[in-house]
C-alpha cells in the first residue's frame, strides 16, 4: 500500500473539509447534495435528465431506448385437405423459430432490474409481453382448426416478437447552466438488448385467403410458398413435405439458461496476488445517514461486510480507503481497501449473478468485481450510492441492525437503504 502525490488530488475530487474546533472530529465529504432525503420517486417512467432525490442514490433503473415489433411464425405445418376431409382437424406442427425471453446476456429473468426492464417494454409498445423467462419451444405444437373448404393450408402458431435496447439510469449530481448543482437520473453502465414476445396465436390459412398485411397470418401464408409448383399440385389429404422456406431457422431446443456470468459484463479476472494500489491518504466510514452503524469488514475470510457500530475496538475494520480512483462524467470509480484487514471489497465470482449476494473482502487484485462506482449528492452533502462495476448491482441492506450484511441488489433498495454517508475520519 502506498500513497503518491497525484493520488492526493483525490481529496479535491472527494471532500471539502469543514473547519471544526474539536481535534480529530469527522469532516464531511463533499460527495453530494444536502437536501434531506425524501422517499424514492416513481422510477418506471424515469428518463435521463429527470430529477431524483438523495434517497435514489443507491438505486438503478432501466429505460427503454429502442423497440422493434415483428410478427413471427414459431410453429408451422403444410396440410392438404381434399373433398370429404374437411371439418375439425388437429395437426402437430413443426417448430420453425424459437424465441426466448432475455435481458442482456442473462435469460433467467430473476432480478428486479430485468423484470422492471421488461415491464417498461410492455408499457412502451402497448402489448402484453412476457415478463419472465420462457421460450416458444415450451408451447404445445398442436393446432386444432375447423376447415370448411378443401385446399392447401398452413397450420401455424405465431407471435409478435419484441426486441430492442435499454439503458441503465443512476441518480447522480449534475451541474446546471447557472453553476448550481442538482440530482438527476443519468445514463450509467449496464446497457444491453432484450427479447420478449406476446401470447402465441394459432390458425390455418390458404393461399387464396385475404389476410391483413404484415400480420402473423400473412407471415404464415408466405411460408406456404404459394407460387411454387409443389404448392399448386394436387396432394393426398394430410401433411405436405416442407418447402425450403418452412425449414427451421435454428435448432428447436433452447440451451439451458446459465447463471454463471452476469449480464452485459466483461469476464472477470481470477483473484491472484495483491495488486499495487494507489490509495488516498484519507480513510472513510461508509455509514447509514444519521445513524451509528457503518460498513465493517470481517476478520474471517468466509464472512461478509456487515453493519457495525464504530468504537475503539473496531480495529480500523470500519475504515476504508479509496484506491486507483478515476472519474468520468461525474461518477467516481474506485477500489475499496479496508484498513483493518487489508482486503478489498468484492462480490464473490460464483455469486456475481445472484440477487442479494453478500459483499466480501479478499486480497486486492486487478478485477472488476473489486471496482465500484460512487454516485454523489450535490456538493456539501456526504450522501452516496455504491454500485459494483462487474455485476451492475447496487449495495444496500435488508434491515437496519447490528450485524446485518451489506448485499447487492440489481435495482438497489427502493426504500432508500442503499444511500450511505461517506465521511472522512
Amino acid at each position: 500500500m502506498r500513497s503518491t502525490g497525484p493520488v492526493r488530488r483525490i481529496g479535491r475530487l472527494l471532500m471539502a473539509t469543514t473547519a471544526t474546533a474539536a481535534a480529530g472530529a469527522v469532516t464531511a465529504l463533499s460527495l453530494a447534495a444536502s437536501p434531506a432525503a425524501a422517499a424514492p420517486t416513481g422510477t418506471t417512467a424515469a428518463r435521463p435528465g429527470d430529477a431524483c432525490t438523495a434517497a435514489d442514490l443507491g438505486t438503478r433503473h432501466p429505460y427503454v431506448k429502442t423497440t422493434e415489433v415483428s410478427p413471427t411464425i414459431t410453429h408451422f405445418k403444410g396440410w392438404y385437405v381434399t373433398e370429404g376431409t374437411t371439418g375439425q382437424q388437429t395437426v402437430s406442427t413443426d417448430t420453425t423459430t424459437v424465441i426466448s425471453v432475455s435481458v442482456g446476456l442473462n435469460d433467467t429473468i430473476e432480478t428486479s432490474f430485468a423484470v422492471e426492464a421488461l415491464s417498461n417494454v410492455k408499457a412502451t409498445v402497448g402489448l402484453d409481453v412476457k415478463l419472465e423467462y420462457t421460450s416458444t419451444s415450451e408451447e404445445s405444437n398442436s393446432v386444432t382448426w375447423n376447415l370448411t373448404q378443401p385446399g392447401y393450408y398452413g397450420f401455424y402458431k405465431g407471435t409478435k416478437k419484441v426486441t430492442g435496447t435499454y439503458g441503465s439510469l443512476n441518480c447522480n449530481r449534475a451541474q446546471q447552466d447557472d453553476g448550481s448543482w442538482a440530482l438527476e437520473w443519468t445514463e450509467g453502465p449496464g446497457s444491453g438488448s432484450f427479447t420478449t414476445f406476446t401470447t402465441l396465436e394459432e390458425g390455418a390459412v390458404r393461399c387464396q385467403d385475404g389476410v391483413p398485411a404484415d400480420s402473423i397470418m400473412a407471415k404464415a401464408q408466405a411460408l406456404l410458398d404459394c407460387g411454387s409448383a409443389a404448392a399448386q399440385a394436387d396432394h393426398p389429404a394430410g401433411a405436405v413435405a416442407k418447402t425450403a422456406q418452412q425449414k427451421p431457422d435454428r435448432p428447436a431446443l433452447h440451451p439451458t439458461p446459465t447463471t454463471s456470468t452476469p449480464a452485459e459484463q466483461p469476464t472477470a479476472t481470477a483473484h491472484s496476488t495483491r495488486a499495487a494500489l494507489d490509495c488516498s491518504a484519507e480513510a472513510y466510514k461508509i455509514a447509514v445517514p444519521g445513524k451509528p452503524l457503518s460498513w465493517g469488514a470481517p476478520l474471517l475470510a468466509d464472512d461478509g461486510v456487515r453493519l457495525r457500530p464504530s468504537s475503539i475496538f473496531s480495529a480500523h475494520l470500519d475504515n476504508w480507503r479509496l484506491c486507483n480512483v478515476t472519474e468520468q462524467d461525474g461518477v467516481l470509480e474506485a477500489s475499496l481497501w479496508n484498513w483493518g484487514n487489508g482486503g478489498c471489497a468484492t462480490i464473490a465470482e460464483q455469486n456475481a449473478s445472484t440477487e442479494r449476494a453478500v459483499l466480501m473482502t479478499v486480497p486486492c487484485a486487478e478485477d472488476d468485481l473489486q471496482r465500484f462506482y460512487v454516485y454523489r449528492d450535490v456538493p456539501g452533502s456526504s450522501k452516496i450510492g455504491v454500485q459494483n462495476k462487474y455485476t451492475g448491482s447496487m449495495m444496500g441492506y435488508d434491515r437496519y441492525a447490528d450485524g446485518e450484511f451489506i448485499r447487492q441488489y440489481s435495482s438497489g433498495r427502493q426504500d432508500g437503504t442503499g444511500t450511505f454517508d461517506l465521511t472522512a475520519v
